[in-house]
Protein backbone atom coordinates (compact mmCIF):
# COMPACT_ATOMS: atom_id res chain seq x y z
CA UNK A 1 0.00 0.00 0.00
CA UNK A 2 1.22 3.91 -1.07
CA UNK A 3 2.34 5.11 2.42
CA UNK A 4 1.32 8.48 1.29
CA UNK A 5 -2.76 7.35 1.13
CA UNK A 6 -2.37 5.93 4.29
CA UNK A 7 -0.98 9.42 5.97
CA UNK A 8 -4.09 11.28 7.75
CA UNK A 9 -3.25 14.57 6.30
CA UNK A 10 -3.80 13.11 2.77
CA UNK A 11 -5.74 15.68 -0.20
CA UNK A 12 -7.07 14.07 -3.24
CA UNK A 13 -7.87 17.38 -4.69
CA UNK A 14 -5.06 19.72 -6.02
CA UNK A 15 -4.92 22.94 -8.37
CA UNK A 16 -3.14 22.59 -11.60
CA UNK A 17 -2.89 25.89 -12.23
CA UNK A 18 -0.67 26.91 -9.05
CA UNK A 19 2.34 26.32 -9.99
CA UNK A 20 4.18 28.18 -13.25
CA UNK A 21 6.74 25.95 -15.04
CA UNK A 22 7.71 28.09 -17.48
CA UNK A 23 5.94 31.72 -18.70
CA UNK A 24 7.34 33.55 -21.88
CA UNK A 25 4.14 35.72 -21.90
CA UNK A 26 0.32 36.45 -20.98
CA UNK A 27 -0.71 34.18 -23.55
CA UNK A 28 2.67 31.41 -23.87
CA UNK A 29 2.86 29.72 -20.34
CA UNK A 30 3.16 25.96 -18.99
CA UNK A 31 1.65 25.35 -15.57
CA UNK A 32 1.99 21.85 -13.81
CA UNK A 33 1.01 19.72 -11.59
CA UNK A 34 3.57 16.36 -11.05
CA UNK A 35 4.77 14.68 -7.60
CA UNK A 36 6.33 17.35 -5.94
CA UNK A 37 3.08 19.54 -5.77
CA UNK A 38 1.11 16.59 -5.14
CA UNK A 39 2.39 13.60 -4.07
CA UNK A 40 -0.93 11.30 -4.11
CA UNK A 41 -0.45 11.64 -8.40
CA UNK A 42 1.33 8.57 -9.80
CA UNK A 43 1.10 10.54 -12.91
CA UNK A 44 2.24 14.24 -14.09
CA UNK A 45 1.17 16.57 -16.37
CA UNK A 46 1.69 20.07 -17.84
CA UNK A 47 -1.42 22.48 -19.00
CA UNK A 48 0.14 24.53 -22.13
CA UNK A 49 -1.50 27.32 -22.96
CA UNK A 50 -0.22 28.54 -27.09
CA UNK A 51 -0.41 30.91 -29.34
CA UNK A 52 -0.30 30.80 -33.22
CA UNK A 53 2.99 29.53 -34.42
CA UNK A 54 4.77 28.71 -30.92
CA UNK A 55 6.24 25.25 -30.56
CA UNK A 56 7.43 23.01 -27.67
CA UNK A 57 10.68 22.42 -29.03
CA UNK A 58 11.80 18.65 -30.24
CA UNK A 59 12.70 16.84 -27.16
CA UNK A 60 12.24 13.32 -25.57
CA UNK A 61 11.50 11.83 -22.49
CA UNK A 62 13.78 8.94 -21.41
CA UNK A 63 11.78 7.88 -18.17
CA UNK A 64 8.07 8.51 -19.92
CA UNK A 65 5.37 7.83 -22.26
CA UNK A 66 3.24 11.06 -22.58
CA UNK A 67 -0.29 11.57 -23.94
CA UNK A 68 -0.88 15.17 -25.66
CA UNK A 69 -4.42 15.89 -25.15
CA UNK A 70 -5.66 18.97 -27.15
CA UNK A 71 -8.44 21.41 -25.05
CA UNK A 72 -9.09 24.05 -26.90
CA UNK A 73 -7.34 25.10 -30.19
CA UNK A 74 -5.49 23.00 -32.54
CA UNK A 75 -1.83 21.69 -32.74
CA UNK A 76 0.38 19.93 -35.58
CA UNK A 77 2.06 17.15 -33.75
CA UNK A 78 5.11 15.07 -34.92
CA UNK A 79 6.92 12.42 -33.58
CA UNK A 80 9.76 10.53 -34.86
CA UNK A 81 9.57 6.90 -35.08
CA UNK A 82 12.99 5.14 -34.52
CA UNK A 83 12.17 1.73 -35.79
CA UNK A 84 10.85 2.87 -38.91
CA UNK A 85 12.83 6.01 -39.41
CA UNK A 86 9.74 7.78 -40.08
CA UNK A 87 8.61 11.22 -39.38
CA UNK A 88 4.63 10.37 -38.17
CA UNK A 89 2.79 14.01 -38.23
CA UNK A 90 -0.81 14.65 -36.86
CA UNK A 91 -2.97 17.81 -36.91
CA UNK A 92 -4.91 18.09 -33.94
CA UNK A 93 -8.12 19.39 -32.80
CA UNK A 94 -10.21 19.44 -29.41
CA UNK A 95 -10.31 15.97 -27.54
CA UNK A 96 -7.93 14.22 -29.97
CA UNK A 97 -4.92 13.26 -28.39
CA UNK A 98 -1.48 11.99 -29.49
CA UNK A 99 1.02 9.10 -28.05
CA UNK A 100 4.39 9.75 -27.62
CA UNK A 101 6.41 6.64 -26.48
CA UNK A 102 9.13 7.03 -23.99
CA UNK A 103 12.64 7.60 -26.04
CA UNK A 104 10.65 8.58 -29.40
CA UNK A 105 12.02 12.47 -30.42
CA UNK A 106 8.84 15.01 -30.59
CA UNK A 107 7.64 18.19 -30.79
CA UNK A 108 3.92 20.12 -31.53
CA UNK A 109 3.17 23.64 -32.63
CA UNK A 110 -0.05 26.00 -32.32
CA UNK A 111 -1.67 26.37 -34.97
CA UNK A 112 -4.61 28.56 -33.89
CA UNK A 113 -4.30 31.24 -30.92
CA UNK A 114 -5.57 30.56 -27.45
CA UNK A 115 -4.69 26.92 -27.83
CA UNK A 116 -4.63 25.05 -24.82
CA UNK A 117 -3.40 21.23 -24.95
CA UNK A 118 -2.58 18.75 -21.55
CA UNK A 119 0.83 16.83 -21.26
CA UNK A 120 0.12 13.72 -19.48
CA UNK A 121 2.95 11.70 -18.27
CA UNK A 122 2.67 7.86 -16.97
CA UNK A 123 5.35 8.70 -14.10
CA UNK A 124 5.16 11.49 -11.54
CA UNK A 125 8.09 13.33 -13.33
CA UNK A 126 9.37 12.72 -16.64
CA UNK A 127 12.81 13.53 -17.63
CA UNK A 128 13.52 15.65 -20.70
CA UNK A 129 16.15 15.98 -23.13
CA UNK A 130 16.44 19.06 -25.47
CA UNK A 131 17.17 19.06 -28.90
CA UNK A 132 18.54 22.40 -28.27
CA UNK A 133 20.85 21.00 -25.66
CA UNK A 134 21.71 17.69 -27.83
CA UNK A 135 22.43 20.60 -30.94
CA UNK A 136 24.48 23.52 -29.15
CA UNK A 137 26.29 20.71 -26.74
CA UNK A 138 27.56 18.61 -29.55
CA UNK A 139 31.02 19.88 -31.02
CA UNK A 140 31.17 20.80 -34.22
CA UNK A 141 34.75 18.87 -34.75
CA UNK A 142 32.10 15.46 -34.07
CA UNK A 143 29.51 16.59 -36.43
CA UNK A 144 32.34 16.81 -38.89
CA UNK A 145 33.37 13.36 -38.05
CA UNK A 146 30.28 11.67 -37.70
CA UNK A 147 28.60 13.67 -40.38
CA UNK A 148 30.73 15.18 -43.01
CA UNK A 149 29.21 18.34 -41.81
CA UNK A 150 31.25 21.31 -42.30
CA UNK A 151 32.38 22.27 -38.75
CA UNK A 152 32.48 25.78 -39.14
CA UNK A 153 29.01 25.94 -40.83
CA UNK A 154 28.05 23.58 -37.78
CA UNK A 155 29.22 25.97 -34.93
CA UNK A 156 27.12 29.04 -36.85
CA UNK A 157 24.26 27.57 -37.16
CA UNK A 158 23.81 26.19 -33.52
CA UNK A 159 25.20 29.95 -32.21
CA UNK A 160 22.25 31.04 -31.53
CA UNK A 161 20.45 28.25 -29.29
CA UNK A 162 21.29 30.02 -25.92
CA UNK A 163 18.52 28.30 -23.81
CA UNK A 164 16.61 25.18 -24.26
CA UNK A 165 12.94 26.64 -24.03
CA UNK A 166 10.16 25.18 -23.13
CA UNK A 167 8.36 27.35 -25.28
CA UNK A 168 9.69 28.90 -28.50
CA UNK A 169 10.70 30.75 -30.78
CA UNK A 170 13.27 32.50 -28.85
CA UNK A 171 11.73 36.45 -28.47
CA UNK A 172 12.78 38.15 -31.60
CA UNK A 173 13.45 35.32 -34.17
CA UNK A 174 11.06 35.09 -36.81
CA UNK A 175 11.49 31.63 -38.17
CA UNK A 176 11.24 30.46 -41.83
CA UNK A 177 8.23 28.47 -41.74
CA UNK A 178 7.88 25.44 -44.19
CA UNK A 179 5.09 23.16 -43.05
CA UNK A 180 5.42 19.25 -44.24
CA UNK A 181 2.13 17.68 -42.90
CA UNK A 182 1.72 13.99 -43.44
CA UNK A 183 0.67 10.81 -41.32
CA UNK A 184 -2.44 11.09 -39.28
CA UNK A 185 -5.90 11.30 -40.57
CA UNK A 186 -8.60 11.34 -37.73
CA UNK A 187 -12.08 9.06 -38.87
CA UNK A 188 -15.16 10.74 -37.82
CA UNK A 189 -16.44 10.13 -33.93
CA UNK A 190 -17.16 5.93 -33.69
CA UNK A 191 -19.77 5.77 -30.95
CA UNK A 192 -21.55 3.04 -29.88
Amino acid sequence: MNPVLQDPRLCLCADSTQTLNYRRDSRNYVTQLFGTEFPAIKTGFFNVHMSQGMIVPPHWHPNADEMVFVICGEIVASVFNPFTRRLMTCTLKPGQVIQLPKGWYHWFVAVTDNTHVLTIFDVPTPDVVFGADFLSCTPPEVMNRAFCINPQEYAKTVAPIQDALLLGPPPGCLPVVQDQQQGCEFPGPVFR
